[in-house]
């Protein structure tokens, strides 16, 4: 594998003309290298290539320590790139991509001729979004080309939000990283599939349910089982393997804080040094080594855009166990307890 002095470039996001940026061109100069470089979204920091290169495809793999039958979302900086992508777009993608796109909503189409075969994993569809960041647009349309980019993180590990995130898991794996400061929705797309009749919901992120039913419809949007059941194979890039675990074991708690807090106390009796993921109504209401709040309870976008902060401050602290809370499964709540389920491993302690 090569070996690089990771660089870090820093842009304003506000900055006119971004596409003449210094470190937008350098970014876009290694991107037409076929190499690799990360980038602020407005979901999480992603590791992007050239979709077209097989060369660039297997560099982010390689970076990432990612299997290669995990499939990529490719990332456009206009709809005129879905020419050659993709084959056809079915009326309901149409419908979403003008309600939604740029932002955080991943559209799995017919695959065209021009991508990789290696960001399908030999799948006949390819996944592709509109990213609603600055940065991102302007590096995409620098380069030339539509970009894959999954989360810029170790495979497995939380994904990143900060440039500093990215760094500590990617430093001397990539040449740079583009400094656009924190996301903001915190965790990945949703991705959906369509049918001119359907929209299949294969991960859920920042568009709920209720977001896709109020434009394709009531009754009309529908959750992939394998979402929910984990002997089913979910059909979604990022959704095969275990995800955004932190160091340390994590297990979810679903009863009170009470409850939480003995078995806490049990592991402290122990000799174990523990963390808790709360919220800020509840950080009162605990005693551990390391007590962290994702947000704040009554806004749980505010969890999702903390999460994977939260889980890494784990990390840091250097845990031996890591008790976490759960989230009601309405809204964004989907997707905060999709992650959470897929930290945990799916081992959640019922009071």
């Amino acid at each position: 594998m090569k070996s690089f002095q990771t660089e870090r470039w820093t842009v304003d996001n506000f900055e006119e003309n971004l596409i003449k940026h210094p470190h937008v061109i350098q970014a876009s100069l290694w991107i037409k290298q076929n190499e690799v470089v990360a980038l602020p979204t407005e979901t999480v920091y992603g590791l992007a290539g050239n979709a077209q290169s097989d060369q660039a495809i297997a560099r982010i793999f390689e970076a990432k320590g990612r299997p290669s039958d995990n499939p990529l979302i490719v990332h456009i900086s206009d709809r005129k790139q879905l020419e050659g992508l993709v084959s056809s777009i079915p009326e309901n993608a149409e419908k979403l991509m003008n309600a939604f796109w740029p932002g955080p909503l991943t559209i799995v189409l017919p695959k065209g001729e021009d991508v990789s075969e290696k960001v399908t994993a030999g799948l006949s569809t390819v996944a592709v979004r509109m990213p609603d960041h600055p940065v991102a647009l302007a590096v995409i349309e620098a380069s030339g080309v539509p970009l894959a980019a999954p989360s810029a993180n170790l495979s497995g590990k939380p994904s990143p939000t900060t440039a500093n995130h990215v760094y500590e898991d990617l430093k001397g794996k990539i040449p740079g990283i583009v400094d656009g400061g924190s996301t903001g929705v915190g965790v990945e797309s949703t991705v959906v599939e369509c049918t001119d009749k359907k929209v299949t919901i294969l991960r859920p992120g920042g568009v709920t349910f209720e977001d896709l039913e109020h434009v394709v419809g009531a009754g009309n949007v529908t959750i992939d089982p394998g979402i929910q059941n984990e002997k089913l194979a979910p059909r979604s890039p990022g959704m095969k393997y275990t995800h955004y675990a932190p160091d340390a074991p994590f297990v979810l708690v679903d009863g009170s804080p009470e409850f939480l807090q003995q078995l806490v106390d049990k592991e402290k009796a122990a000799g174990k040094k523990i963390g808790i993921l709360t919220t800020d109504e509840r950080v009162i209401f605990y005693q551990a080594d390391c007590v962290i709040p994702a947000g704040r309870r009554k806004n749980p976008e505010t969890v999702a855009q903390h999460l994977y902060e939260a889980l890494r401050s784990f990390n840091e602290a250097g845990v031996d166990q890591i008790f976490g809370e759960v989230f009601p499964k309405t809204g964004v709540g989907v997707a905060i307890m999709n992650r959470l389920e897929k930290s945990a491993g799916g081992n959640i302690i019922k009071e």
